[in-house]
């Protein structure tokens, strides 16, 4: 590895320790009763977060290769919780609570693709397209 991609993995590496900060945060705050609200809120927000700045920076090519790394790869990796969420659904299946992993399964995959459209349109849309 040269010296190029060592600075990009440190980068990488703090991003992603600011993207975990910041879901245990969020997730902390929003999470109440039985359904896992703070996982959904990352995935949702994350997801129209990531989308907005990718195709705003599309749109206007001002991330370097570094910043890409730092937040794409890195805060977003971190702050985005797929895996968690993942598991959340497992759990709740094989606890008997059918409903409310169907509806996790629903609400997570549905307005997380919803948010990352309302993210490409609002990022096209700032960047002048």
């Amino acid at each position: 590895m040269d010296g190029d991609q060592v600075w990009l993995v440190a980068l990488v590496a703090v991003g992603g320790a600011l993207g975990s900060v910041a879901r245990y945060l969020a997730s902390g705050f929003v999470t109440r009763g039985d359904f896992p609200w703070g996982t959904f809120f990352v995935n949702v927000t994350g997801s129209f977060l990531l989308a907005l700045l990718f195709f705003l920076a599309l749109q206007r090519g001002f991330l370097s290769p570094e910043v890409r790394a730092l937040v794409f790869i890195g805060v977003f990796g971190g702050y985005t919780t797929m895996s968690t969420f993942s598991l959340e659904t497992v759990t709740m299946f094989t606890d008997g609570q059918w409903t409310w992993a169907v509806e996790n399964v629903f609400l997570n995959g549905g307005l997380c693709v919803v948010g990352a459209f309302l993210g490409r349109a609002a990022g096209l849309f700032l960047g002048g397209t």
